[in-house]
């Protein structure tokens, strides 16, 4: 008896159908297909939008200054009519952690829809792709293009293309900068070749940084270098809307005939035309199901829909569906995870609004002179005070001090204030002792400083009176 045991030979690749590598997986440039589609349509009107934002909300002015600057020599962030100080970094922190749930919310619900529609990186990259559609051609022209010899026609095309990317970079980098350096000094400063080395490195830094990322980095930067799109994948369920394959409906992929009973000869919905690879931007095939590269951008439905409506056939074969949904349930879209993220996003934004809204526009702060006391002329008890008083609104403000116990103490210096827009001042004041000293000392002093424009908003800040005890 033979110790051999028998074997056969399986083959687990269909002759009829050989292994297609997607884009992706092949490497290289991946080249896309130009289409059109209600998704494609959403999708340029929520990047044109972000683009126009950019790109001129640096420009604008209010009240003589520009709208929103974040002027990093004094810490303050101009927006538009609220400037904020360091002092208000717990409401930067808020509006920051606001963003992160506003980010997790759309991801539970709607999967990478951010990605696919107004993430920066996604918005540039199909702008540069653009002008190198514009110049190299469609698809089909793009790859003969880059397969050819080079020539002198390739070589003209090439540096138009760069040259309209490095245009592109440089316009983004001056705008980006524009917003923590005032952009009219800026643009004035670059035109006269007179920028100082920080704000020249940080204008070629970030130049050199989008002419990568946008136009040869691409979707390697959604695959590889996104924290997004490693985290994201926890946040899903069962019921959250991702772009998917129906493949009860689309399998067995093949050519057909459009009038041809397709059913009979074992065929589903998908004609295997690859349409839907060839319009992704991160080059790969969604009928491999759900995938770390897909961005949500609905690339393949617009195109599958426009081939089910050649052949006559129900769109929907790529949709925005649930793992429930494709397995024949019914997606359930109010849930608990999703009604949490609502309610924390519900409360966190009205105790933003409130926290603003009870947002003092003048700051005071009080610190006591290193002197303990001293005798003044008049034989009483003096202490000197030193008081940090910041105009946070855009106009001149004209402030009146004053303190809590005007029976026992006296104030002594400025008691009326006039501060510019935005104006911090240091002021040295002293106060007086008029009777005997307490019992006690030190002795609470509180110091009140108001608008004498609007008695509401008042601020007071909690000092300290030391005189010498009484035997």
């Amino acid at each position: 008896m033979s110790e051999r045991i028998p074997a056969r030979i399986v083959e687990t690749i269909d002759p009829q159908r050989p292994i297609r590598l997607t884009p992706a997986q092949a490497g290289g440039t991946i080249h896309t297909r130009s289409f059109s589609g209600l998704f494609r349509s959403l999708r340029l009107g929520g990047a044109g939008l972000l683009i126009v934002l950019f790109f001129a909300t640096a420009w604008l002015d209010w009240n003589g200054q520009q709208a929103v600057l974040w002027d990093l020599g004094s810490g303050k962030i101009h927006l538009f009519a609220l400037t904020l100080w360091p002092q208000d970094f717990v409401l930067i922190s808020a509006t920051l952690i606001i963003a992160a749930f506003g980010l997790f919310f759309i991801t539970v619900l709607a999967g990478r829809v951010w990605c696919g529609y107004t993430c920066p990186q996604s918005v540039w990259t199909w702008m540069f792709m653009w002008v190198e559609k514009t110049i190299e051609g469609e698809r089909n022209q793009r790859i003969k293009l880059a397969a050819a010899p080079w020539s002198v026609g390739k070589l003209l095309r090439r540096s138009a293309k760069h040259g309209l990317w490095l245009l592109l970079s440089g316009a983004t980098a001056l705008t980006f900068v524009g917003y923590l350096t005032p952009i009219r000094e800026l643009s004035s400063a670059l035109l006269s070749l007179e920028l100082e080395y920080a704000t020249s490195f940080w204008l070629v830094f970030f130049s050199v940084l989008t002419y990568l990322n946008a136009g040869w980095m691409r979707e390697q930067v959604c695959l590889h270098m996104c924290p997004y799109a490693r985290f994201q994948s926890v946040m899903f369920d069962q019921n959250t809307l991702n772009v998917a394959y129906d493949s009860r409906r689309g399998e067995g992929r093949g050519a057909r005939k459009k009038d041809s009973d397709y059913r009979a000869e074992g065929l589903g919905d998908c004609i295997d035309c690859t349409l839907c690879v060839q319009v992704c931007p991160t080059g790969i095939d969604i009928r491999d199901g759900l995938q770390l590269g897909c961005i949500s951008c609905g690339a393949c439905i617009d195109a599958c829909d426009s081939v089910m409506d050649k052949m006559n056939y129900p769109r929907g074969l790529v949709r925005y569906a649930s793992e429930n949904s494709l397995a024949g349930g019914k997606t359930q879209v109010l849930r608990p995870r999703l009604l949490g993220y609502a309610t924390t996003l519900t409360v966190m934004i009205g105790a933003l609004i409130w926290a603003l809204n009870a947002r003092t526009e003048v700051s005071l702060d009080v610190a006591k002179d290193r002197t303990m006391f001293r005798e003044n002329s008049q034989g009483q008890i003096e202490n000197s005070y030193n008081l940090k008083v910041i105009n946070k609104t855009q106009q001149p403000q004209r402030y009146a001090l004053s303190l809590d116990d005007g029976a026992r103490f006296q104030l002594q210096g400025a008691e009326v204030l006039q501060l510019a827009a935005g104006e911090m001042r240091n002021v040295a004041v002293s106060v007086a002792l008029l009777g005997a000293p307490a019992a006690h000392s030190p002795e609470q002093l509180r110091f009140h400083l108001r608008d004498t424009n609007d008695v509401d908003s008042a601020v007071s800040t909690v000092s300290t009176f030391v005189a010498p005890r009484q035997r």
